[in-house]
């Protein structure tokens, strides 16, 4: 696949990831929504099939749709470095254009919403406890088990009689999905779970720079390194995880 097919798909499926996670939030936090209220386990079903929907339409590329999982499947050999930034630049352009369509679509609630000044949340996590050093192992214990997932999952092998065993992957992108939704509910109570460079600094980036919602708030840049170098982090632990378990057989 060429270098600029790769950074479109990408730009597209992570804009979907992004439109309809940051969207589910949106529904849930600004009043006169449907949703408004619904609570943490909407907002985390509604993330865990946004991976789903843009993980789908993403496919030609492979749907890394994350820096981190793109890091990890780099340095366990599975992706050419050469690509590396190409994905990264997709993922990065495709989560700021999700961002910006998340405020389109939400755009009179925002204008309505009696506290713009927290907003911020909307498009990107922020610690319930702040320690950033603590924020740091939560983001990269989450991450690590969603790349070590993708890493070490079964996939389809053909067995010596012919059959095949198609391990996970019969469940096609659902698989992953299933991950996010379990790491949300299990892991995504201290950070937010961004579990994902992309998903935080691009819509964090588009927040406090592009979008026109009056009384906003800063971007939060102190925290802002943590859900990057938390999840980059927690996704090269699961590639030296995978390299260990395949040098052993």
């Amino acid at each position: 696949m060429s270098l600029i097919a790769i950074f479109v798909w990408e730009l597209i499926g992570t804009a979907a990831l992004i439109l309809l996670g940051n969207g589910v939030v949106a529904n849930v936090v600004l009043r006169k929504n449907n949703g408004y209220q619904a609570g943490t386990l909407f907002i985390t079903f509604g993330w865990a099939f946004g991976v789903f929907t843009g993980a789908s339409l993403a496919a030609p590329s492979g749907a890394h749709l994350n820096p981190a999982v793109t890091l990890g499947l780099t340095l366990a050999g599975e992706s050419p470095w050469k690509d590396l930034p190409i994905y990264w630049a997709g993922q990065m352009v495709g989560a700021i254009v999700g961002a910006v369509l998340c405020w389109a679509a939400y755009k009179l609630q925002f204008d309505d919403h009696p506290e713009p000044q927290n907003t911020l949340g909307i498009f990107s996590t922020a610690p319930q406890i702040r320690n950033k050093a603590w924020n740091l192992v939560t983001e990269i214990i989450g991450t690590f088990v969603l790349v070590a997932w993708i890493l070490l999952s079964p996939t389809i092998k053909t067995g010596t009689d012919g059959t095949p065993s198609f391990g996970n992957s019969a469940l096609g992108y659902a698989g992953v999905s299933f991950v996010v939704l379990v790491i949300g509910i299990s892991l995504g109570g201290p950070t937010g779970y961004a579990i994902n460079p992309a998903r935080d600094l691009g819509p964090r980036i588009a927040y406090a720079f592009m979008l026109p919602i009056k009384g906003k708030r800063d971007g939060d840049w102190g925290y802002s390194w943590v859900p990057v170098f938390g999840p980059l982090a927690g996704g090269a632990l699961a590639a030296l995880l995978y390299l260990g378990v395949h040098n052993l057989t």
